[in-house]
């Protein structure tokens, strides 16, 4: 039954990413091309729950919660394609989805050729806060990563003057560097949630072998906060706050993920305290 979810799940993604292609380079007019299709939202929909129909038992399981590195990552995928699909129907960014959606994918597959995990025995009596906004910070800041890919392509597309089909289907300048912006604020807010509620639900974040992974997360979340602060005081957008984006995404990425992976599986040791 998990293998068949998985497959289920990695067909549902891919006809959704093939469904979102279509209607980019449609040779339909103008007029046609801007209806908005209910193809693309469903079979992205009935892959999510694929996805979480399988996720559930891996991370809910008899020793705690299993938040080691391929559940963990897992995870994350699966909130970035929920999330993603909740902006590609409110905001009108389906596009997002041509970028975010191989990566989940892939990360479907991996889960079928992945070692087998003992789920990390987690007590977490308090921790719920810390974990469930951890796990939405970094989705969150992710989007708005692959969001300043996204407005880098499209800037570079429009001053070389390549009007093709994918570039038609862009939306204005300015509205997805607003949507940047607003996504950055409630991933740069859910980070200072999970940094608060780590101070105070972990004995000691310094002391304990996520020092590291605290050191990152706070140099991130500072970066954030330049760049936010910079947006409201000198009104910083196009390249500058992509490069701040970017570079706040680089260090989160090493905190949340790259921790746990030379932890786990470079030296082969699973934390009893949720690494998120």
């Amino acid at each position: 039954m998990s293998s068949v979810l998985k497959y289920g799940a990695m067909l549902f993604y891919t006809a959704t990413f093939a469904a979102i292609l279509w209607r980019v380079y449609s040779r339909h007019d103008e007029g046609r091309r801007e209806k908005r299709s209910p193809t693309a939202p469903a079979l992205w929909g009935v892959a999510c729950l694929l996805h979480a129909i399988y996720l559930y038992p891996q991370t809910f399981t008899a020793h705690g919660l299993n938040l080691t590195f391929y559940n963990a990552l897992s995870i994350v995928l699966f909130l970035i394609a929920v999330l993603t699909l909740l902006l590609s129907v409110t905001k009108k960014t389906e596009l997002l989805g041509l970028f975010v959606l191989p990566p989940v994918t892939a990360g479907v597959a991996l889960a079928i050729f992945k070692p087998q995990v003992v789920a990390a025995a987690s007590n977490l009596h308090g921790l719920q806060v810390h974990v469930v906004s951890s796990l939405f910070a970094f989705s969150m800041l992710t989007i708005a990563a692959v969001q300043s890919v996204l407005l880098l392509t499209q800037d570079r597309r429009l001053r070389k003057h390549h009007l093709d089909g994918i570039t038609r289907a862009f939306p204005p300048l300015h509205d997805t560097e607003r949507l940047l912006f607003q996504t950055l604020l409630v991933g740069f807010v859910l980070l200072s949630v999970a940094l608060i509620s780590g101070f105070v639900f972990l004995e000691n974040m310094f002391e304990q072998h996520i020092a590291h992974k605290t050191i990152l997360s706070i140099l991130a979340w500072i970066v954030f906060a330049l760049l936010l602060w910079g947006r409201r005081q000198f009104g910083w957008r196009g390249r500058v706050a992509i490069h701040w984006t970017l570079s706040g995404f680089g260090l989160l990425i090493l905190a949340y993920l790259g921790s746990k992976f030379v932890l786990e599986l470079v030296l082969n040791r699973v934390p009893l305290v949720p690494l998120t």
